[in-house]
């Protein structure tokens, strides 16, 4: 490739996190921190690419020594805004570059993200997004609306494939990315538009929001599906439709069936409402009626209902087994079975020091949970409660328990009350003690008097966090696709090219209100 060729090729520049001691790369002089540009001279756009290129065996890879560059001023001069313009940093330069080749060897390189290009965008504004729902004042991330078919396929985010070009359903099919997981909401191709209304200018092949070709085409993709039900829209006969037909497709492995959920913060959106008592119980029967049928022909349930759909039905949860291995736990399809399926350990008669302990925990869940510890109150000297903490940042309509932040729980107790409060591990950030709104665990220390953890995966974990001090292992909010969110904000290659609001606007005005 020649220099100028250099020069017009979209590069995807992918920072190195770390090199493997004595590798290809070590051996080679590679660094933290520096920048692989190209792989046998071709740009790759993420880590499924550059995997795919090592499997030719033998793989030139280029790398560059980023150098700061000179600040650069934003704005044009003399103009009317121009006491506005700002010293900002440039882009680093990236001339400084070498080869290294490998053959059938791994390079030993580990990257800061999974994806080089930056995350694809979703094409829908859909009646129940919850990113439209969200009050203001997040770290930026969270409003990301990514709908990306790579981290569906490396971390089983839902998406909705009307985003794909020809090139990305080609590459699918060409590289066997399966299984995807594919929010469908319904089979009903003129009920989908009305509920999830694309944007034209950012839908690129009109055929990816054809959800039963797209579902046909993609046959040689196992697809786990997921339908968000909205009561009075994609319920009833709707879902018997949807579900019909979802099991009538090879490829597709299973359905979960998930309520809509509803935040205090929807201004200038539809009005949806969430499922009362009666049309849960409905759900749940009419499901209940294909479990049965799938199971006796095909050996599965094949469809799935969350566990807040048993929740508002006041209906008792299924037994493990029915779960058939929990494949869409982060879906919340059993995570109370799955949470349950620890029991206790051998608990103490006593403590050897009196403990005033606070689980908290969201509206829906506290009453399960209030009977799964009830053992806990025989020990003597432990004086545990649960406490079902109101939503005061999404609002009382939202109920479950990963949603609470740290404004919740000021609102919720008191310094000094206790000795131990407990939090949900699904409230907490990927890899850190922060919460939503980025209140840590520390700062709920410093301001309750009190020592803070966060609550376990399993009862019995929870039992031994309670009794033992032990470390939580539970899964935290943020697993994988939302942590790369926050990684590529971080570095500004993922941020939404315009506030929410803006494009809400521009949509409105174009009649797709």
């Amino acid at each position: 490739m020649t220099a100028a060729e250099n020069l017009n090729e979209q590069v995807y520049p992918a920072p190195i996190k770390s090199v493997e001691d004595g590798s290809p790369a070590a051996r080679a002089g590679v660094r933290p921190g520096d920048v692989l540009l190209r792989v046998n001279g071709q740009a790759v756009t993420d880590v499924l690419a550059y995997r795919r290129e090592l499997e030719r065996g033998v793989v030139s890879l280029e790398v560059a020594r980023p150098r700061e560059a000179l600040q650069v001023m934003t704005g044009v001069p003399t103009t009317a805004q121009d006491h506005h313009r700002l010293l900002m940093p440039a882009a680093p330069d990236l001339t400084d570059t070498f080869t290294f080749s490998v053959e059938w060897e791994d390079p030993g390189l580990d990257f800061e993200e999974v994806l080089f290009d930056g995350i694809k965008k979703c094409a829908n504004k859909c009646d129940f997004c919850y990113v439209h729902q969200m009050p203001r004042g997040f770290r930026k991330s969270l409003y990301i609306m990514d709908d990306d078919y790579r981290l569906s396929f490396l971390y089983g985010s839902f998406v909705t494939l009307t985003n794909l070009t020809e090139g990305d359903i080609n590459r699918i099919l060409d590289e066997n990315l399966s299984p995807l997981y594919v929010s469908v909401h319904t089979a009903n191709q003129e009920l989908r538009q009305d509920m999830m209304k694309w944007w034209r200018l950012k839908v690129k092949d009109p055929q990816a929001v054809q959800i039963r070709s797209m579902i046909e085409r993609l046959e040689s993709i196992d697809l786990y599906t997921q339908i968000v039900l909205v009561p009075g829209r994609n319920d009833r006969e709707n879902l018997d439709e949807t579900v019909e037909y979802l099991s009538s497709r090879p490829n597709v492995i299973s359905a979960a069936v998930v309520p809509i959920g509803l935040t205090g913060h929807r201004t200038n959106l539809p009005d949806v409402r969430t499922f009362n008592r009666e049309e849960a119980q409905d759900t749940l029967k009419r499901l209940n009626v294909w479990r049965r049928k799938f199971l006796a022909e095909r050996g599965t349930r094949f469809v799935f209902p969350s566990d807040e759909l048993y929740l508002l039905a006041g209906e008792p949860l299924p037994a493990e087994e029915e779960y058939e291995g929990f494949p869409m736990l982060e879906n919340g399809v059993g995570m109370i079975r799955d949470f349950l399926t620890e029991g206790l350990p051998e608990l103490p008669a006593a403590l050897p020091q009196p403990m005033h302990v606070i689980l908290g925990t969201g509206l829906l869940f506290a009453h399960s949970l209030e009977r799964a510890i009830a053992p806990l109150r025989d020990i003597q000297g432990l004086e545990i409660e649960v406490r079902a903490v109101e939503n005061k940042t999404f609002g009382r309509v939202t109920t479950v328990a990963g949603l609470l932040t740290g404004r919740c729980f000021r609102h919720a107790v008191k310094p000094g009350e206790a000795d131990l409060l407990i939090v949900p591990p699904t409230t907490l950030r990927y890899g850190t003690e922060l919460m939503l709104d980025d209140v840590s665990l520390g700062d709920l220390r410093n301001e309750f008097k009190m020592e803070v953890r966060a609550g376990g995966a399993t009862l019995g974990e929870l039992a031994r966090v309670i009794l033992q001090g032990a470390h939580s292992s539970g899964q935290q909010f943020g697993l994988s696709a939302h942590a790369i969110k926050d990684i590529a904000q971080a570095r500004g290659g993922a941020a939404p090219g315009e506030p929410l609001e803006i494009e809400v606007a521009e949509e409105n005005r174009r009649g797709k209100a």
